[in-house]
């Protein structure tokens, strides 16, 4: 940005309370102090003091930010988890027109924009792309540090398991001081998440990334917009919600997120293309090849259609993991490659919950045996929001969705709770949702095998039984 206005800089803090100032002009009902919404809206702005406490740098600050995102999720899950109490959704406008927003929201994506293709992408970003943050993240930096001493190379380069790189005792050596330092320069890259250069990636898939961060940042915004105008029936919703997802700190803080970002913005399409469970199967079946959490969701959606679309909401997700293991048979030359490129894209032993946490984490001061209980409060949560009630209408998919996401940030033991835009559009569905009476999954009619479902309604017709 600085190449267009000379002096332009904009800092986290300074953004914090631009934003704070503009969402409260546009959003805060001033006629009625206490109501709903207001509570929503406070609710919303309690989440990005948390980030920005993550992105200071500063142990204790970052030990601090935790706990806060902690607390703002658990008030977001009491929330989502209520709100079918909230039977009177009485209908709130904006304090600012529909061209307005619009006009701000656009300008909010080109000032973004600018920043996303000039700052370097986050460090968790690349890690997700190399795998090298995943897999062998101290091995790497050992082997190209320690190729200047042939005498040490064959000691660095012996390829040990990351944890085991960090905790093994100090070689002797000239290159024992490059080799520590750039072990801890990585191991701590790993553990912060934090911004990070893109010398471990080439031009091409740096711009690629920033592409894909852009394009998943538009997904949100234009389905947020679609969801509003055609499921809420009220256009001005949709652009209520699509411009407070931009104008939020926590989106412009985690803008290269691409593991965050594209995922949010599949669920978000999913519940557009509620009517068609081979589309939102689909849709989710790819969310759950990138990031964990999704699949958590599919029971709930497959119960959501019931016997016939839980069928092809099935077919499709199988189907998708299919094609997407289809492409990488192609792409990989043996099966220990394909096996490895399958399960590399999640880290799954992250999901052991018996794993020590890395870097700044609110399980950090806590033992692995807190993190039991929590987790089995959740599987009790998705069980009991999977099964009840037992016709679920979208008015009460969308909230549990929410809060199936909102609960994975408890239990998850690396830095859970720092993954905001997983469940921000989707909060931003249910603080926005009016009252919807008629959204129930479509009736899915038995497909005609040579003529049998031809058949089968002709007898159910009156007029032809009448006939015969």
């Amino acid at each position: 940005m600085q190449k267009f206005l000379s002096g332009y800089q904009l800092s986290d803090p300074t953004w914090l309370y631009l934003s704070f100032v503009l969402i409260l002009a546009v959003y805060f009902k001033f006629s009625r102090i206490w109501s709903l919404r207001n509570i929503d809206l406070l609710l919303l702005l309690a989440i990005s003091p948390g980030v920005l406490m993550l992105r200071s740098g500063e142990p204790v600050l970052e030990s601090r930010g935790t706990y806060w995102l902690f607390a703002a999720s658990g008030l977001g899950l009491l929330r989502v988890l209520l709100d079918g109490l909230f039977v009177r959704r009485p209908r709130l406008e904006q304090n600012m027109n529909v061209a307005g927003m619009s006009f701000l929201c656009a300008a909010t994506v080109v000032f973004l924009t600018t920043k996303l293709l000039t700052d370097p992408l986050q460090d968790e970003t690349v890690r997700a792309l190399t795998r090298a943050g995943d897999q062998r993240p101290a091995m790497v930096a050992v082997e190209e540090t320690s190729e200047s001493d042939s005498a040490d190379g064959a000691d660095s380069t012996r390829e040990l398991p990351a944890a085991e790189k960090l905790d093994a005792p100090p070689a002797s050596g000239p290159t024992t001081a490059l080799v520590k330092k750039a072990v801890d320069e990585i191991s701590k890259a790993v553990v912060s998440g934090g911004p990070q250069s893109d010398h471990r990636l080439g031009e091409v898939e740096t711009y690629t990334v920033r592409g894909i961060a852009i394009l998943s940042h538009l997904a949100v915004i234009v389905g947020l917009t679609l969801v509003g105008r055609q499921i809420f029936g009220d256009p001005d919703l949709g652009f209520a919600m699509s411009s407070l997802y931009i104008l939020m700190p926590c989106t412009a803080y985690d803008l290269g997120s691409v593991i965050q970002v594209l995922p949010a913005a599949l669920v978000v399409w999913a519940i557009f293309f509620y009517r068609s469970p081979f589309a939102s199967g689909s849709l989710l079946g790819l969310a759950s090849g990138m990031v964990f959490f999704p699949v958590f969701l599919l029971p709930l959606w497959g119960w959501f259609y019931g016997r016939r679309g839980g069928g092809r909401f099935a077919c499709a997700v199988l189907l998708t993991t299919g094609l997407v293991v289809g492409v990488l048979a192609i792409l990989t030359h043996s099966s220990r490659d394909l096996v490895e490129n399958t399960l590399g894209y999640v880290r799954w032993t992250s999901l052991q919950i018996w794993e020590e946490p890395l870097g700044t984490s609110f399980w950090a001061d806590l033992g692995p045996a807190y993190r039991l209980p929590v987790l089995v409060s959740y599987i009790i949560m998705l069980f009991v929001l999977t099964f009840w009630p037992r016709q679920k209408s979208l008015a009460q998919l969308i909230p549990q969705t929410t809060a199936i996401v909102l609960g994975a940030q408890f239990w998850y033991p690396q830095r859970g709770g720092v993954y905001v835009l997983w469940y921000l559009p989707l909060l931003l569905m249910v603080v926005f949702r009016p009252m919807m009476t008629n959204h129930f999954a479509p009736e899915i009619k038995p497909l005609a095998f040579f003529g049998r479902g031809r058949r089968i309604e002709s007898a159910a017709d009156p007029a032809e039984t009448s006939r015969v």
